[in-house]
């Protein structure tokens, strides 16, 4: 609609104006004309402005009607609803400035307000200075004496004992109890923190502090002490398992190495009484009062058989110690480095301790060696009572080898009480002793056995076997070595210990049979001495600790077998004839003219040749019984018969070098002789006709 009538009055306008000014065609009328110009400003208007196009919705809003009337009104219509606004605004704006004015009357006053606050805060806050001051000095004071108040809360709380904890630590008739090792605890800690005290300008309060505190902590470790030996004589000495409280004073107590090693030495003292008695009782059964216990069996009933009774007496000990170390392990061993620790500042609290007399040994705290010393101590006095019983049945019987079975046992049990004591201990000595005692013992039974023997005009028995002392000798020492074969000894010493017995108890009696092969004539005499070897390596042979005898005896065996061998050998070349034909072999080299010359021999002359081979002959035959035949004697009918072979061997090989001398003798004469010698001349092989191929068959 608005569109609408500016076109119209566009169009109009120009209509108008075009009638009205005839002349407005020319420029300069153009120019000058106002209605042209606004025609022309309004066709050049932009209706895309916002302006015009909010003009014109506002006319749309109105609802006007594009008539001349309407067009002539709308000016002024506009024109008084602008003034009419203006009039509104300018009444608000009158509220306005009323209400503003009411502000700036209430910002006055509360400016004069304000100023009054000023001046009143001034005033007060120099009356008010001094006081403030005062009460900050005092405020700061006040804290002061408040920390100064906890220091020494705190001081008194960790430094200064009650009378109750004195009395815990002290009286005799407060217990030793959790609470007693807290108080304690707590003393000692004093006493090391003193020494931050001793580092300040006033050492005089840790100097008081720490000689009471000192004071307190020796008369714990007194009460401590004390109650530790009161404990041990009610204690179960049969079964001697030391309870936790105990263990646990004995811990705190080796921080006074001079009281730990007093209680100890009460209850060795104790335990050694105890097992003493004990060990009495299973011995007789009867206690050290007299009363019969009939629940043990004496081991004293067994006497008869001094073997058993010794092994009785061992195995109780040897019970017993076991049972004492399992009962003190606990303490020395499960707890042995806390009592160490203890124990080396024990000794930094008593430095005359650290005083010791050889300043190789070393004072530190060992719990096995401990635990083992004050076993041995608990042991010591069944110690004394089993040296004196074991002695008295070694010196009372004169049997070589229940001396040595007993010594056999006791070196068994020694070298287990020293995997139990360790090397240093009494009973371990005890055992020692015992053992090198039947040892000796045993040395003097065998040399006077030895020395009754060679008392006695001994011959070779006449089958030439082993002689009746010697076969009785290896039948002891089979029971020896038997015996020493079950000991626990090193792998690497068996052999070397075993020595000084064979020397003792073999030596002799081979030493004695070969002086009775001196009385014989040969081959007896070897062949005796190879059958007292022979039954001496049957004996040794089934022991692995005497390899070395064993190995010596064998080469004596085989050379007194090659000795046999050259006698056998010998018989051979003498029975059968060959003997003369070999010697006179012996310088003939392979020359041509030595083999021509053996013909001209004595040994080699037709007759002589004839009548050898008639004698070998005759031997073959029964050559292998009859020199079996001179070694009947030997009690190894294999060893005869390696013997004789092996000679036999022999004479088969010089047999082939006669034989092949012979051959070569007739093959060098027949070179060199004319046919008539030939003819008349019989050759050496046709004389003397065995080869060595038959000799070794009928040798065979």
């Amino acid at each position: 609609m608005a569109t609408d009538y500016f076109l119209a009055r566009k169009v109009s306008g120009l209509s108008d104006s075009l009638e009205s000014s005839p002349d407005a065609s020319t420029p300069q009328a153009l120019r000058s004309n106002p209605l042209s110009t606004k025609v022309t400003s309004v066709l050049s208007a932009s209706y895309a402005d916002s302006d015009i196009r909010d003009a014109l919705s506002l006319l749309d809003q109105k609802g006007l009607t594009n008539n001349a009337a309407t067009r002539r009104q709308i000016r002024l219509d506009v024109q008084k609803e602008v003034i009419e606004s203006n009039r509104d605004i300018i009444r608000e704006f009158g509220h306005v400035a009323e209400q503003l004015k009411r502000i700036g009357l209430t910002i006055a006053s509360l400016n004069r307000g304000c100023e009054e606050m000023k001046r009143h805060i001034s005033t007060a806050h120099l009356e008010a200075a001094p006081v403030l001051e005062e009460s900050n000095a005092l405020l700061k004071q006040k804290e002061q004496v408040e920390t100064k108040q906890r220091l020494l809360k705190a001081f008194n709380t960790h430094f200064i004992m009650s009378d109750e904890d004195i009395s815990i630590l002290t009286s005799t008739s407060e217990p030793v109890n959790d609470r007693f090792f807290s108080v304690l605890n707590r003393a000692k800690k004093i006493q090391g923190d003193c020494e931050i005290l001793l580092g300040t300008e006033n050492q005089q309060l840790g100097l008081e502090i720490m000689e009471q505190t000192s004071k307190n902590v020796n008369g714990a470790f007194q009460k401590l002490y004390r109650w530790i030996q009161r404990e041990f004589k009610s204690l179960n000495l049969e079964n001697p398992q030391i309870s936790a409280s105990i263990r646990r004073a004995l811990r705190v107590l080796a921080e006074r190495p001079s009281l730990f090693q007093s209680c100890l030495d009460f209850f060795a003292e104790a335990r050694e009484h105890i097992l003493s008695d004990a060990f009495y009782t299973a011995l007789t059964g009867r206690t050290v009062g007299g009363e019969e216990d009939n629940s043990l069996k004496p081991i004293e009933l067994s006497a008869h058989d001094p073997l058993r009774y010794v092994g009785d007496i061992l195995a109780w000990t040897h019970s017993a110690t076991v049972s004492e170390r399992e009962a003190l392990e606990v303490l020395f061993i499960s707890e042995g480095d806390e009592i160490a620790r203890k124990i080396q500042a024990g000794r930094e609290n008593e430095p005359w301790s650290r005083i010791v007399e050889d300043q190789d040994i070393t004072s530190d705290f060992d719990g096995v060696k401990a635990l083992n010393e004050l076993v041995d101590r608990d042991v010591a006095g069944v110690a004394r009572v089993l040296r004196q019983r074991v002695g008295q049945v070694i010196q009372s019987h004169e049997e070589t080898i229940l001396a040595y079975k007993i010594a056999n046992l006791l070196n068994f049990y020694r070298v287990t009480f020293s995997k139990l004591l360790g090397n240093d201990s009494v009973l371990l000595e005890s055992l020692s002793g015992l053992e090198e005692s039947a040892l000796r013992q045993f040395r003097a039974l065998m040399r006077e056995h030895v020395a009754s023997l060679q008392a006695d005009q001994q011959v070779a028995p006449s089958d030439l076997s082993p002689p009746d002392f010697l076969q009785e000798g290896l039948k002891q020492l089979t029971a020896i070595m038997k015996t020493y074969e079950t000991s626990f000894t090193s792998e690497s010493t068996r052999e070397a210990d075993f020595e000084s017995v064979l020397v003792e108890a073999f030596d002799p009696f081979m030493k004695g049979s070969e002086n009775l092969a001196n009385g014989l004539v040969a081959p007896n005499d070897i062949i005796y001495t190879i059958n007292c070897l022979l039954a001496a390596r049957n004996i040794l042979a089934p022991f692995d600790f005497i390899s070395r005898r064993l190995s010596n005896i064998q080469s004596k065996i085989e050379e007194h077998s090659r000795a046999l061998v050259k006698q056998q050998y010998s018989f051979f070349r003498a029975n059968s004839g060959l003997q003369p034909l070999i010697e006179a072999l012996a310088p003939i080299t392979d020359t041509k003219e030595d083999l021509i010359s053996i013909r001209s021999l004595d040994p080699f002359k037709p007759e002589i040749l004839t009548q050898a081979s008639q004698t070998l002959d005759d031997f073959l035959p029964s050559a292998l019984m009859d020199a079996m035949e001179d070694l009947k004697g030997l009690q190894s009918s294999s060893l005869a018969r390696e013997i004789t072979e092996e000679a036999a061997d022999s004479f088969c090989d010089d047999f082939e070098q006669v034989e092949e001398k012979l051959i070569a003798s007739d093959n060098a004469w027949g070179q060199d002789a004319d046919e008539e010698t030939l003819s008349i001349t019989q050759p050496l092989r046709d004389l003397f006709p065995r080869t060595s191929g038959e000799i070794r068959v009928l040798l065979s």
